[in-house]
């Protein structure tokens, strides 16, 4: 709901339990007044504090730096006397920095404002309302429209804005970007703390909790996309707040490529939070009557604590902004090769793995990497999509016959915006390699970078793609990305606009992978890159999962998807059960383990199952009847962190539970055990307490482990007793059904 308060000049933006409010404020700025618990609609202009230093309104001119220096600014300008973080700056023909944005209009419509070109969040209950503020700044000639989001099923809000430039075309009236933040918002500090996600290949998204200090604190990427190393999220929350307790606010960022987020404490103990395009090295050229739109970022309040943030995250992704016919039914169990073979395939090994994965209830078959020009290693043919018939002898066609003919799906995997030196298009086309004229580009993984913004070289890579899925009956695309962007450098660009260059890059992505579910509607896509480096509420647009990480390593993938599942569903997170020792990282776990924690996302296998011993091949029966089990469960139900490896040490437990509580799966994971302890007792979370509920052990031996009933309020308040068994990472999981 949203509302304009004529007389207090407020608005209130109401979700499920939260207020947003917005007051215009003196000479027309927009000032944040309020993010909290749901509260009234009365006067509440206060909060923004305007006249707390004595400033009338006819006092406001003489004293404007001081009054926008503390101001709780809705969306904060360079050059105009706020010197604290900004969220717009732009520069004029004569290279002047200063935009100063004041009221001039609104309005409230029924459901969402799209975005061209870009991921954006939409609604099919017709339950939602956006608020669009217009501000301008009349020296300029240019209007700024701020979008708010609000729906009736989350407690989350999508911003957005829009600038234009009004300018005539006659006249000499461009005007250059040099930042666009998608979101800001201040408050006043309350010892807080903030959570950030950092990492690397193979432990992306690792927790990070610290007390927020004064001055900048956050994340950024300059990669040209998310990256490993840190993630377009923060949550602000007290210094005392835990999973089910404390006020949180989380921000997410709707974006696949260079971002930032940042918090900066200031002068008089206020936090300023902001998360928008990285403004390193970006530049948008914008003529007359042109348009530049942010991507989206949502914002979302939480005074339970970082459970229910993540619920909101959660339901927003699910209901609003994943649109794949895969979202709300079961994926079918996959296998890759990779981990099983790497290079050394061909239509023999393929067909081998997949009458043995066949015979033990995996459903589809992915041909990884290798399968395409003369590649034998990842040092060429990336860009050659053409099949290698020394591999895949008798072609593709007859391979997924063969592979249908089984009984299974088949899957394949591209790269489609790489190019290798050694390669044919590129011997062809050389300058279709992103690079600096002059500049002998760089190299990683022995590969270079298509420059997809040109229409030419991005129409070639889609069209490859396109011609190999119309070629036989593939089902599931992997789309990998495993190298970043650097040597910036189009031909296609004029110098004036080198500054776009990263930006054109997502959109071009976005644009191929549009085309791509378009024309294969009922295509199941998975986005990669070098596992984690993308994995952002943008590729979910086009992608109803994202492959997690190429760590599959149970234990290490606790933190990955601890991490991941703060803002994510369960349902978009790609995890396999692979072999021991583990690949990535060398270490031993029991099988059973491995299943358990791959059930907390798609679920599916990254091993040669030919090689698995005979009890190993049952466990495999055994994890699918359980994931076919408890699917829908994992997939729609609400997921609650309970316990936290990353932070205790020690052993690590979740639970989903069904949107009505009449049913949940938890699971525990014993990381680290000692002798001599006592059994331990966890506290469960989610349960209707009123309720009762039956507990059994799915997995277990019933003789050692019989079935329970007790209350919803005994389990959450009291505990459940979790054996302790012999060993290091041991796991169990528990289904609980209500009475």
């Amino acid at each position: 709901m949203i509302n304009f308060n004529s007389e207090s000049k407020t608005f209130f933006l109401h979700t499920k339990d939260s207020t947003y409010a917005i007051t215009i404020s003196a000479k027309g700025y927009l000032a944040h007044t309020y993010y909290g618990k749901k509260i009234p609609e009365e006067d509440i202009t206060y909060l923004t504090r305007q006249f707390e230093y004595g400033f009338s309104n006819s006092e406001i001119f003489r004293e404007k730096h001081s009054l926008l220096d503390f101001l709780p600014q809705e969306y904060p300008t360079e050059g105009v006397g706020d010197y604290r973080e900004s969220a717009l700056s732009i520069y004029d023909k004569d290279n002047h920095n200063a935009i100063e944005l004041v009221y001039k209009n609104h309005n409230i419509y029924n459901g969402t404002v799209s975005i061209p070109h870009m991921p954006c969040v939409f609604d099919t209950s017709n339950q939602a309302k956006t608020l669009e503020i217009i501000t301008e700044d009349k020296v300029l000639n240019v209007e700024v429209s701020l979008y708010y989001t609000v729906f009736a099923d989350t407690n989350a809000i999508v911003r957005f804005s829009k600038i234009k430039n009004c300018g005539e075309k006659s006249q000499n009236n461009t005007i250059y970007i040099k930042k666009a933040l998608s979101l800001s918002f201040d408050m006043d500090n309350n010892d807080y703390d903030m959570i950030t996600l950092h990492g690397s290949w193979a432990r992306e998204r690792h927790i990070d909790r610290h007390p927020i200090h004064i001055g900048k604190q956050g994340v950024v990427s300059l990669r040209g996309e998310t990256s490993h190393q840190e993630h377009p999220f923060i949550a602000i929350l007290d210094h005392n707040a835990n999973e089910n307790s404390g006020s949180v606010y989380g921000i997410n960022f709707i974006y696949s490529g260079n971002f930032v987020a940042d918090v900066q404490r200031n002068q008089f103990d206020t936090l300023r939070t902001v998360i928008g395009i990285n403004p390193e090295n970006f530049s948008w050229k914008l003529a007359p009557k042109e348009e530049f739109y942010t991507p989206q970022a949502v914002i979302t309040y939480s005074d339970e604590g970082l459970n229910k943030m993540s619920h909101a995250f959660h339901d927003l992704y699910r209901e609003h902004l994943i649109r794949s016919p895969y979202k709300k039914t079961m994926r079918p169990i996959l296998i890759n090769n990779w981990e099983a073979t790497y290079f050394n395939f061909d239509t023999d090994k393929l067909l081998a793995i997949a009458k043995e994965a066949h015979e033990n209830g995996i459903e589809m078959l992915v041909m990884d990497d290798g399968w395409f020009g003369h590649r034998n290693f990842d040092d060429s043919s990336l860009g050659d999509w053409y099949v290698n018939e020394e591999k895949i002898k008798g072609g593709l066609n007859y391979l997924v016959s063969e592979v249908n003919k089984i009984g299974m799906k088949f899957g394949i995997w591209f790269e489609p915006e790489m190019i290798s030196p050694d390669s044919d298009v590129y011997k062809a086309h050389p300058d279709w390699a992103i690079q600096i004229p002059g500049r002998e580009p760089g190299m990683s993984r022995q590969q270079l970078v298509l420059d997809i913004t040109r229409k030419e070289v991005r129409d070639y890579a889609y069209n490859c793609v396109a011609s190999i899925l119309h070629s036989a009956n593939i089902e599931y695309v992997k789309w990998d990305m495993n190298r970043q962007l650097a040597d910036i450098g189009s031909v296609d660009l004029p110098a004036d606009q080198n500054g776009e260059y990263y930006h054109r890059y997502v959109l071009a992505v976005y644009e191929m992978q549009e085309r791509l579910i378009t024309e294969f509607p009922n295509l199941l896509l998975e986005n990669c890159s070098g596992g984690g480096a993308r994995f952002d509420p943008g590729m979910l647009y086009y992608s109803p999962q994202i492959w997690c990480s190429d760590d599959t390593d149970a234990i290490e993938r606790l933190s990955i998807q601890e991490g991941t599942a703060l803002m994510y569903p369960l349902s978009c997170m790609g995890a396999h059960v692979s072999v021991c020792p583990n690949h990535a990282c060398g270490r031993v776990t029991p099988f059973k383990t491995r299943g358990y924690v791959a059930l907390a996302g798609t679920f599916g296998y990254e091993l040669d199952i030919t090689k698995l011993s005979p009890d190993e091949k049952a466990m495999v029966k055994n994890q699918i009847s359980l994931y076919k089990k408890y699917s829908d469960l994992v997939r729609n139900g609400d997921y609650w962190r309970i316990a936290s490896y990353s932070a205790n040490g020690e052993y690590d437990s979740w639970i989903t539970v069904s949107k009505d509580k009449k049913t949940a799966l938890m699971t525990f994971i014993q990381v680290l055990n000692h002798p001599n302890y006592k059994t331990r007792m966890i506290k469960i979370c989610g349960l209707d307490e009123n309720a009762t509920y039956k507990i059994s052990y799915p997995d277990e031996d019933k003789n050692q482990y019989p079935d329970m009933i007790l209350s919803g309020k005994t389990l959450m308040n009291a505990g459940l007793p979790i054996k302790r068994d012999w060993g290091d990472f041991q796991g169990k999981l528990i289904y609980l059904q209500q009475q």
